[in-house]
C-alpha cells in the first residue's frame, strides 16, 4: 500500500448533528501493522458522537479491536460479562477486544461519546494494564478534558489522510490510554469547572487551533451555553482567548529569538504568514517586524 494512502472519511447520514467519524481503510491498517511505530498501537477507527440520543451497539461475540469510549457529558450504560454498570460524564469504558458487551446512551440524558478503536502489538497488554489500575473496565476521570482533546488529536492526525497522521494518531492515543493507567480509581480533589477545564485544555494545545464544538463536547457543555459562561467568567470568547494564548506565543519569540517572522507565524499556528502579521498589527498595534525593533 502506497505511504500516501488516504484516509477515508465517513459521514452517517442519519447520525448525531456535529459528530466527526473516520475509519482506516482496512487495506490501509493490514499495511500499517507491519511498520515500525504502528504495528505496537494503531488506532483503526475513532470518532466524536454529541448527545448521541439513541445510540447503542449490542456485539454477542465482541469486537475486532479494542476499544476506547469517554463520555463528557450525558449518561449512559455499558454491561459486559462483569456486569452492567452505569456511565456518566468521566467515565471511561475501556473494552477488550473479543469480549462480548453492549452500550447504549440513555433516553433522557444521553451522552456525549469519544471514542477510538485500536490494534496492534502492545495493545492488550495496554488494556490488561488500564483494568488492573481501575479494577474493571470503567475509569473515573476528575476532569476528563484532557483525555477528550487527546482523542480529538487523533480525530484530527486521522483527518491529515497520511501514513503520518497514523504515527501521530499513535501518539495521541497511547498518550491516553496512559492517562488512564496513570489515573487508576483516584479521583483526588474537587471537580473543575467548565472553563476551568476549557482552560487549561486550550493552554496545554496552543498553539493549536480547537473548535468551539469541540472545546464544548469536551467539557460536557453546548458551544452557546460555553460560549456564555467562557465570556462571564473569562471575559473575552473561546476563540479570542485562543487567539491571546498564539500572540503571547508570537511575542515571546519575537522578543527571544531571530527567527524568521515566517517561521514564528507557523510556530504560532498561521499557515499564512500575511495573515498572521494582520493579527498580530491589529492586536498589538504595531506589526511583527516593528515589534521586534521596538525600543525597549
Amino acid at each position: 500500500m502506497d505511504e500516501t494512502t488516504v484516509i477515508e472519511k465517513l459521514a452517517l447520514r442519519d447520525g448525531f448533528a456535529g459528530q466527526r467519524m473516520f475509519v482506516v481503510p482496512r487495506p490501509t491498517v493490514h499495511a500499517a501493522l507491519a511498520r515500525p511505530v504502528t504495528s505496537r498501537l494503531l488506532v483503526t477507527d475513532a470518532g466524536l458522537f454529541p448527545h448521541a440520543a439513541h445510540h447503542g451497539r449490542l456485539r454477542e461475540g465482541g469486537a475486532s479491536q479494542h476499544i476506547l469510549m469517554l463520555c463528557t457529558g450525558g449518561t449512559g450504560w455499558c454491561r459486559t460479562p462483569d456486569g452492567r454498570f452505569a456511565v456518566q460524564r468521566g467515565d471511561a469504558v475501556l473494552l477488550p477486544a473479543a469480549v462480548p458487551h453492549e452500550y447504549a446512551a440513555s433516553e433522557d440524558d444521553p451522552w456525549t461519546l469519544w471514542w477510538l478503536h485500536f490494534v496492534g502489538l502492545d495493545s492488550e497488554e495496554l488494556v490488561r494494564t488500564a483494568h488492573q489500575a481501575a479494577g474493571g473496565p470503567l475509569s473515573h476521570l476528575r476532569d476528563p478534558a484532557p483525555v477528550a482533546g487527546l482523542v480529538s488529536q487523533v480525530i484530527d492526525a486521522l483527518d491529515s489522510g497520511t501514513a503520518g497522521g497514523l504515527v501521530r494518531a499513535t501518539g495521541a492515543a497511547w498518550n491516553a490510554l496512559a492517562q488512564l493507567i496513570a489515573t487508576g480509581r483516584r479521583t483526588p480533589g474537587p471537580a473543575l469547572s467548565p472553563v476551568e477545564q476549557a482552560v487549561e485544555h486550550l493552554r496545554a494545545t496552543t498553539p493549536r487551533r480547537t473548535s468551539v464544538e469541540a472545546l464544548a463536547a469536551m467539557v460536557g457543555l453546548s458551544p452557546s451555553q460555553l460560549n456564555a459562561v467562557f465570556r462571564q467568567q473569562i471575559g473575552v470568547p473561546p476563540l479570542r482567548y485562543q487567539s491571546d494564548l498564539r500572540m503571547a506565543r508570537a511575542r515571546e519569540l519575537l522578543d527571544s529569538t531571530e527567527l524568521a517572522i515566517a517561521a514564528i507565524a507557523f510556530r504560532c499556528g498561521y499557515d499564512d504568514p500575511l495573515y498572521f502579521s494582520r493579527q498580530f498589527t491589529r492586536t498589538h498595534g504595531l506589526a511583527p517586524t516593528a515589534y521586534r525593533t521596538r525600543t525597549k
